[in-house]
């Protein structure tokens, strides 16, 4: 009897975590889950440069409704002045975010935050990035859907022809 209740008790920790504890990326806001970082997939996004990579943790940017994505931007990269419509929360993962604010790109304007560091960007602020020393990831959290619109077109990844 012992072993039958042991043998049941196993199988339904394994059903249970089998259906909350990691599951494909764009977590539902409305049941459990997780992510590991080993399961974290990057892919490509039409509005930044090929060699970034996007992660879509929580959500689906595309729609109306909280998102949580994460940005991975190589040593060297600069993404020039744009916009989102939507309110962020940026949180440092790992390596140095610089960020400036302004229509313009200018190094006297940019900012560092370290790993952990939490910037708020209300949405429509002209802003640009660079991956001033070294690669970066940082994670935003904002509700969808998600929008970037670069400020001189001539800048956005989208508009140019390979």
């Amino acid at each position: 009897m012992k072993k039958i209740n042991k043998l049941s008790f196993i199988l339904f920790l394994m059903i249970l975590f089998s259906k909350t504890t990691v599951q494909a990326q764009g977590l539902a806001t409305n049941k459990l889950g997780s992510i590991f970082p080993e399961d974290i997939k990057w892919t490509s996004f039409p509005a930044f440069p090929k060699s970034a990579g996007l992660s879509v943790l929580i959500g689906d940017p595309t729609k109306a409704g909280l998102y949580t994505v994460r940005v991975k931007v190589p040593a060297g990269l600069k993404l020039e002045p744009h916009i989102h419509p939507e309110d962020r929360i940026y949180t440092v993962i790992s390596g140095v975010f610089y960020i400036g604010i302004g229509n313009k790109f200018e190094d006297s304007k940019l900012k560092a935050y370290p790993p952990g560091s939490v910037l708020v960007l209300p949405g429509n602020t002209p802003h640009f990035h660079w991956a001033k020393s070294g690669d970066y990831i940082t994670q935003v959290t904002a509700i969808g859907p998600l929008g970037i619109s670069y400020l001189d077109p001539k800048d956005d990844p989208r508009n140019k022809k390979d």
